[in-house]
């Protein structure tokens, strides 16, 4: 009988710490946006298909992601 007292209670305390009303998948995506937005700036642009294939896989050959990959190579310039 203890054993599933203690287990209603463990879930009851599980519950409680759960509620509240958390973010949504899109609010969590603007939070996490404006944070970025404060240390980074956006860049968009057009670049050859061929060239977007060899970029791709310079990333997935060097490991790093495409913003990582940018990043860095601006900086040895």
């Amino acid at each position: 009988m203890s054993q599933i007292g203690n287990a209603v209670s463990s879930s009851k305390e599980k519950r409680e710490y759960r509620r509240g009303h958390p973010l949504s998948a899109s609010e969590r995506q603007q939070s996490f946006m404006a944070r970025k937005r404060a240390t980074h700036k956006e860049i968009k642009i057009l670049v050859p298909s061929e060239l977007k294939s060899k970029f791709q896989k310079m990333c997935a050959e060097s490991g790093l992601s495409q913003a990582e990959l940018f990043s860095r190579l601006i900086d040895k310039v």
